[in-house]
């Protein structure tokens, strides 16, 4: 199986370590275990940070961009404008670029990948609005929308991890949108790893270890810890740091904060909880969660975003009204006072996870950049709405199939776009079908090849070019 090269451009990147990092390096060891080259451009970290920034990550080099401080959380980097991305895609030559949670750097991406010819897939991960909103940009709350659905439509497929955020790309007027989910490691989070000398540390008296995993900053609603302080019989244990660390310390005196934590460390922190508890009302889609629950530990959780896909209430944990904390608090004792109710969450939440490894979701994620590349996907407006606006996946939602959360399991391909009919150019010419690919709308839309130097240089990267 000959490889394609994927130009990975991400607004976030270690050392600094998200959601959207951890995704991205994931792809990347997908990515370079089925065979394809890749390269990533970043916002270059902070000067402190440099000497622990990475050169290359799963054989993909890392190219920094220039990047500034975020206003109210300079540990968070913004790429700046950089007139040397078109060049430096160039040089890279890739078949497609993947936009991770796109913005600043994103759209200089897909603006690039435009005039170089090159589909772009973007990937909706972060509810960039809302944390603007969190940060004191309220009023820009509008203004960040419309700029990030016009970089969403320029992408040939948007991929959006919940229902929930399908939902809004599509309200934004975004309509090649299909869902994939998340994966989680399977062998790293775990039952087994719960760590029995680490409890007694954590719970000299026994008590049932209530926890937070996570970013300590304000768009995470990390105050809302304090309605579950004074539990009787438990002790709140928060794993994570952030800018909001200092403030959440002075405020929870007892609880006992972990910092940061990665590896198997991480894996035992999680496993040895008794309760998850996240707060955060905007999560697109919550991996901390889903690896609690691949932990065999029940979550409680707000009723909105990415956690109504990821937690089945009264099945693999609770829900409680976003930003309630009385209501956060009522769910919590629940558990704590029912340990037969939370035992059968547990062992539902470890069984709900079974099928959603990072290789399913990986291949996936290649199923989505294959029918950009054939037929399944127009691009960015080039070649006419993929499937006839491609929220074919959205009516999915209702069907008998809904992936991750709910259901368990990744979404296979009940959840992507349906497929062109037999007829358009790409059905006359095979060798650029479903294998092979080039950048053409779907079906009908699809247009002829093209033609010149670019024709030259697209039929170049069909020879080389198969997933």
């Amino acid at each position: 199986m000959l490889g394609v090269r994927v130009a990975v451009i991400t607004e976030s990147f270690l050392p600094h370590v998200d959601g959207v990092t951890n995704t991205v390096c994931r792809v990347l060891e997908h990515l370079r275990d089925r065979g394809h080259e890749a390269m990533v451009v970043a916002p270059a970290p902070a000067p402190a940070a440099r000497r622990t920034a990475p050169r290359a990550h799963a054989g993909a080099p890392v190219l920094w961009a220039p990047s500034a401080p975020m206003p109210g959380y300079p540990a968070f980097r913004f790429a700046v404008p950089w007139p040397a991305l078109p060049a430096a895609l160039r040089e890279f030559d890739p078949d497609i670029v993947h936009l991770a949670a796109p913005a600043g750097l994103g759209a200089q991406a897909v603006f690039a990948a435009r005039r170089l010819d090159v589909p772009s897939i973007a990937v909706y991960q972060t509810d960039i609005a809302a944390f603007a909103a969190r940060y004191g940009l309220a009023t820009a709350e509008r203004t960040i929308w419309r700029w990030l659905a016009t970089v969403h439509r320029l992408a040939a497929r948007t991929l959006a991890p919940s229902w929930d955020s399908v939902d809004a790309l599509l309200r934004q007027g975004v309509q090649r949108v299909a869902r994939w989910s998340r994966g989680v490691d399977l062998e790293r989070f775990d039952p087994g790893h719960r760590d029995e000398d680490l409890r007694r540390r954590l719970a000299p008296n026994g008590e049932l270890l209530v926890g937070y995993v996570g970013r300590l900053a304000r768009e995470k609603r990390v105050d809302l810890l304090g309605a579950v302080a004074d539990l009787p019989g438990t002790r709140l244990v928060v794993v994570g740091d952030g800018p909001s660390r200092p403030t959440l310390a002075r405020a929870l005196p007892d609880a006992a904060f972990l910092g940061f934590r990665s590896g198997r460390e991480l894996s035992a922190a999680v496993a040895s909880l008794d309760v998850f508890v996240h707060t955060g009302v905007h999560e697109t889609f919550c991996q901390a969660a889903q690896e609690a629950k691949a932990s065999g530990v029940p979550v409680v959780a707000p009723a909105a975003g990415g956690l109504l896909d990821v937690v089945e209430h009264g099945r693999t944990g609770l829900h409680y009204a976003p930003g309630d904390p009385a209501a956060l608090r009522t769910q919590v004792a629940a558990l704590v006072g029912d340990p037969g109710r939370r035992a059968a969450l547990a062992l539902a939440a470890r069984d709900s996870v079974a099928g959603c490894g990072w290789t399913a979701v990986g291949d996936e994620l290649l199923g989505h950049y294959r029918d950009v590349l054939g037929t399944g996907g127009g691009h960015g407006g080039r070649g006419g709405h993929a499937a006839h606006g491609e929220h074919a996946a959205h009516g999915g939602r209702h069907g008998a199939h809904r992936g991750h959360g709910a259901r368990g399991g990744p979404d296979g391909r009940d959840g992507t776009p349906g497929r062109p009919g037999p007829g358009g150019w790409a059905a006359r010419h095979p060798r650029v079908g479903s294998g092979g690919g080039t950048r053409v709308g779907s079906g009908a839309a699809a247009g002829p090849p093209a033609t010149g130097a670019a024709g030259r240089e697209a039929d170049r990267r069909d020879d080389r070019r198969s997933i």
